[in-house]
């Protein structure tokens, strides 16, 4: 698939960019997409939740009254389940919520998030791109001369960019990343994907390894 390839100021260039099938033409794969979403997701979770169960609440252990003539249900400790500020019943305890897909499955669910881009027609390529100060108004220059200022963006660097990334933080809706960083969740999350002709470059050599 051949794209346009736009300056700073928004306008055409006149060159074109052949996007690599191999990276953005790939039959998508939803199933792959999924795992692919839930273990990142997964592993955004801390997992320090915790609960007291009843050996761990403070109180005494004296049987609150006899067994038996009260009329009441029989209780042996303040620290029960029942009574207020007692344990919890199978509370929730930290834990690691990180699992394990095989490189290819990610490999494939990153292509497939790719190729729905291309196919959506929501992929933006710039010939380059370098801000000489942190200033988010040149960001926003950028956004308004490309028509996608009201979108949610993904702009993927070939390398790590100080005054690019600063520049686009203050933005909701703007997200700044390497190519190294892609991962499925952030290029769906994002309604138009932009990139630079080395990044696409990038990207085809790190998805044929």
């Amino acid at each position: 698939m051949e794209i346009n390839v736009f300056n700073l100021s928004g306008k055409e260039t006149g060159a074109k960019v052949q996007l690599p099938e191999s990276v953005f033409g790939v039959k998508p794969s939803d199933h792959a997409i999924y795992l692919d979403v839930k273990q990142y997701l997964a592993n955004q979770r801390q997992g320090t939740h915790k609960s007291k169960q009843r050996n761990e609440i403070a109180g005494s252990t004296r049987k609150l009254h006899k067994q038996k003539g009260t009329g009441g249900a029989r209780a042996g400790s303040i620290k029960s389940p029942l009574f207020n500020g007692g344990g919890r019943v199978f509370g929730p305890q930290p834990r690691d919520y990180s699992f394990k897909l095989n490189k290819k499955l990610k490999q494939l669910a990153r292509k497939s998030a790719l190729s729905y881009k291309a196919q959506e027609n929501n992929v933006v390529v710039l010939d380059e791109i370098n801000f000489d100060t942190i200033k988010t108004k040149n960001y926003l220059a950028l956004v308004n001369a490309l028509n996608i200022a009201d979108d949610k963006t993904l702009l993927v660097l070939p390398a790590y960019n100080n005054n690019v990334y600063l520049s686009s933080r203050n933005l909701k809706k703007a997200k700044v990343i390497v190519a190294s960083e892609l991962n499925t969740y952030d290029v769906l999350n994002a309604t138009k994907l932009v990139l630079t002709t080395d990044s696409v470059k990038t990207l085809e050599e790190a998805f044929a390894k």
